[in-house]
Order: C-alpha cells, then sequence, then structure tokens
C-alpha cells in the first residue's frame, strides 16, 4: 500500500482537488499572538466570522515573552511624552526611523505606521493598556520600574541625533519588573474573546490551499490528527512568527544572526507562515537581517567604557543600543571583542552579560599583554580616548558627553567574543513582503488575492538590528495585525 504523501507548507493544496469544506470563515488567522489577535480583533469588528487557528495549547506568541514596549509617537507627542516635557512631530518621528532603518526601510510602511501612531495608541488604550505619566531618565534594555516612557533605541546616538531630534518613543505598560508582554496579551487577548472569536488550539496549519493562478481560498490544518480544509471568503491571515527556532532556516537566510545563542521566540517561530506564502509564489524579503543583542548594560555606567577589537581598535560608540553594538561585534575580524574598563575593588562584570574576564592590568601594557593584542596598539586607543574624553570629546564615533570620561587604572577586559559565552539574544526580521495594508505581494510586485501577512512573518517597519528600537516590534505586530484583519475581512465574498 502507497504511503499518503506528506503535506508541505511550500505546496499549496489546489482548489481544484477539494471534494469538501470542513470548516468555513469569512477570516482564516494562522497563529495566535499579537499581531493574529489584533487581526481578529479588526476582522470581527468588521463583521467578518473569523477563526483562529493556534499550533500551541494557548495563545501568546512571542508578543507574551516580549517586555510589551510599542513604540508610538508624532503628532505633536502622545500624552505620556507631553506629560513628561516631550514634544514629537510627525516628520522627526519618520526622519529617525528612515535613517536608523537605512537603506532596507519601507518608506511607505514607515509613513503609515508614523502618520498612524497616536490613532493606534489611543486604540491600545482604549482596548485597556495603561501607561503611567513618567519618564524613565536612565539607560536601560527593560525598565523594572512601573514608568511609561524610555528612549528605546538610537535616538540620542550619532549620527541619528544629527538627523532628526532625539525624543523617547518607548511606551510601556504601568506594570514593575519585566511584566509587560504577559500584561499587553492579557489585555489584547481579553478582547478577542468579548467578541468571540472562534480559537481553534492545538492546530497545526499545514499548507494553503489555492487555485492555479495562486490566488488563496482557504488553508488545510490538522487538529487531533485529522487533516481539515478550511474555506477562507475573505482571506488567510499568516501571522506565525519569524524564523528564529528553525536552524536550517537561520542558517540558510541568515547565517551571522546564526551566530547567536539566545533565540527570543516562541516554539511556534519556525517560519513555517513564510514558507506558506513562498509556497503560492510570495516574495520573501530582508531575509538575512535580524535583532541581535549585547547587553552589556545594565548598569549604565559600563557605557564610559570601550569596545575594542582585536587589533586593539575601537569599532562602534558604546552609547550606542545594545542592539546595534551587537550588529558591529559580529562583523569585527577575527571574531574577538573585549570591552574596557576601569575596576575597582568591587568591580562586578555587567549581570545580563555573562562574559568573562579574559585580563586584568594595573597598566594597560599589562592588560593589552593579558589580552594578546598587538603590542602597542591597545595603548595608543586608550591614550587617544582619554585625552579626547577628558575635553568631553570623541572625534571618532561621537559619544555622548555624558558617558565621556578617562578610563583610569586599573583596568579590566571583559571577553565580549561572540563565540565564547557572552549573551547574544536575536529573532528574525525578514518575511513576506506585504502591502502597507497587508496583502502579501508576489515577486512581480502583485498582490497575491486572499493572503494577508502580519508580525514577523512579513517583513515590517523593523528591518535591521544596526539601528533597531525596541518597541517597534511589538508596535509594528499589533498595528499590521490589524490593517491585515481590517483588510481580509473587507475582502469577504
Amino acid at each position: 500500500m502507497q504511503k499518503a504523501a506528506k503535506t508541505n507548507p511550500t505546496q499549496p493544496k489546489r482548489l481544484s482537488t477539494i471534494e469538501k469544506w470542513d470548516i468555513e470563515t469569512d477570516v482564516a488567522i494562522v497563529g495566535y499572538g499579537g499581531a493574529g489577535a489584533c487581526a481578529a480583533i479588526e476582522a470581527a469588528d468588521a463583521d467578518a466570522k473569523v477563526t483562529l487557528f493556534e499550533l500551541a495549547s494557548d495563545g501568546g506568541g512571542s508578543t507574551a515573552l516580549s517586555s510589551g514596549e510599542v513604540y508610538y509617537g508624532g503628532h505633536g507627542g502622545t500624552p505620556i511624552q507631553k506629560a513628561c516635557g516631550f514634544e514629537d512631530s510627525t516628520e522627526n518621528m519618520f526622519k529617525y526611523l528612515m535613517a536608523s532603518i537605512g537603506p532596507t526601510a519601507d518608506e511607505a510602511k514607515v509613513r503609515n505606521y508614523c502618520e498612524n501612531s497616536l490613532a493606534h495608541y489611543q486604540w491600545m488604550v482604549d482596548k485597556g493598556a495603561v501607561y503611567k505619566h513618567s519618564f524613565h531618565d536612565r539607560r536601560a534594555i527593560i525598565p523594572m520600574t512601573d514608568d511609561g516612557l524610555l528612549y528605546s533605541g538610537n535616538e540620542k546616538t550619532w549620527p541619528y541625533s544629527e538627523q532628526a531630534t532625539p525624543c523617547p518613543r518607548g511606551h510601556a505598560l504601568e506594570i514593575e519588573g519585566d511584566n509587560g508582554g504577559p500584561l499587553l496579551w492579557k489585555i489584547i487577548s481579553e478582547q478577542v474573546q468579548k467578541r468571540g472569536v472562534d480559537i481553534r488550539y492545538d492546530a497545526r496549519v499545514l499548507t494553503l490551499i489555492a487555485d492555479d493562478n495562486n490566488a488563496v481560498h482557504g488553508l488545510v490544518v490538522r487538529i487531533d490528527q485529522q487533516e481539515l480544509n478550511v474555506k477562507a471568503r475573505g482571506g488567510v491571515v499568516l501571522s506565525a512568527g519569524g524564523f528564529c527556532m528553525n536552524q536550517p532556516m537561520l542558517e540558510k537566510y541568515a547565517p551571522k544572526l546564526a551566530r547567536g545563542n539566545y533565540p527570543v521566540g516562541n516554539p511556534g517561530d519556525t517560519g513555517t507562515g513564510i514558507l506558506m506564502g513562498m509556497g503560492v509564489g510570495a516574495n520573501a524579503i530582508n531575509m538575512n537581517e535580524g535583532f541581535i543583542s549585547m547587553p552589556f548594560y545594565p548598569p549604565a555606567e559600563t557605557t564610559s567604557g570601550i569596545f575594542v577589537n582585536a587589533q586593539g581598535q575601537r569599532f562602534v560608540s558604546e552609547d550606542s543600543y545594545h542592539s546595534r553594538v551587537a550588529h558591529y561585534v559580529l562583523q569585527q575580524p577575527q571574531g574577538r571583542v573585549y570591552l574596557i574598563q576601569h575596576a575597582d575593588d568591587d568591580y562586578t562584570p555587567p549581570p545580563l552579560l555573562n562574559a568573562d574576564i579574559a585580563g586584568t592590568g594595573e597598566t594597560i601594557e599589562e592588560l593589552e599583554e593579558e589580552l594578546k593584542l598587538p603590542i602597542g596598539m591597545l595603548k595608543h586607543t586608550v591614550k587617544y580616548y582619554n585625552q579626547h574624553a577628558a575635553n568631553g570629546e570623541d572625534p571618532l564615533f561621537h559619544k555622548a558627553a555624558e558617558w565621556l570620561k578617562p578610563i583610569e587604572p586599573p583596568f579590566v577586559g571583559l571577553d565580549c567574543s561572540a563565540d565564547r559565552g557572552v549573551i547574544l539574544p536575536y529573532f528574525t526580521l525578514g518575511g513576506l513582503e506585504t502591502q502597507p495594508s497587508g496583502e502579501v505581494l508576489n515577486l512581480n510586485g502583485d498582490i497575491i488575492p486572499g493572503l494577508y501577512a502580519a508580525g514577523r512573518t512579513a517583513a515590517g517597519v523593523p528591518r535591521t538590528g544596526e539601528g533597531y528600537n525596541s518597541g517597534t516590534s511589538v508596535g509594528d505586530a499589533t498595528f499590521s495585525g490589524r490593517l491585515a484583519g481590517k483588510a481580509a475581512a473587507t475582502r469577504k465574498t
């Protein structure tokens, strides 16, 4: 007896082979995280019948695992920005994001995100999000206080600080500790439940159902060991996350990112949604890019140290956001990187970094020898840095004056090389190419009828680790999910 062929996400099931529909709905959503939840809310509010398919036994996705920060701004400022004394124009926000994202930025998406940022903030507040009107004025990766506003990117870092007026846009929910993600998920999932959305857990979507022209009409899902055909009259929204949990896919598309050692995501981030889109001719873009972090602060004082490579030379401004530093760490020759600091009697390495002490010295020559750096190079680097830091200057990398002070003996060098134990969290930023409204595009730039994508399944607003801003991923996921859900509901037939 011939064994049935295994259903493959890159091989859609053809509409002509469907003998019956097991489930019928207006909008079928794949993945119940932040993007999928917001897509469901908007589709249900547009009077569409919505069915959510979630691989796990509960929802949340990577949004529930995040810090819950959302990047808002523009329009003169959000109520929190204004209360904390910051004014933020939409054009200023747009200029900054375009500069920080760089040449891979999708101008239309960035413009749409900025122009609708205040409305998205209000939408979230209307759904139950609460933000305290207070500013977290300390350098932080995740605020452990309940403050509502913080700098969450490279806004104050050169060269971006010269291209747009620095303004904090990271908005954190009013809760102490690293608990923002679970709270945000609680808020939006309750909204989904209020609308009576049909949620199917333990449901593995296997592939799409498409006609001979690759227009999408539904999907195939496995529930209780049975493969079921699902008809989606409006369309299918792919919001199944990225591919940071798929090592072969990571090594194929984003080999530099694969050098990270701590994937930030949920077990469902295997790229299945992206592969299903590719199976019907969707264009997958930005696949080599991702967020990667080197959590060298807190404490904030580590910013006064300097990073050097195997040649004993600096390569980045240390007041850069942690993701920007990690981006440049991975580019260094021979892969060796050290953080040079002053070490007093009670010195301890940064707690989140997990970096070993590679060398110490009462003189810079002793440290240079212990780190096995070229003779004289570290000495020259530190001497040059100290001379200018004493005057509040950094001619090479333009570190902000508040972090500039000479590095005095005794010295310590922490091993921040990517393959020597330092923590390098990462997730992917590549995905399906979409219009700002969520329609998936094929290789010719044409819309694939009936197919939408949101969150990390799509290539959205954030595109690089070099200029990444915390809050843009959750912000983009919730915002793009809303747009995709609304577009699919409007198309229902």
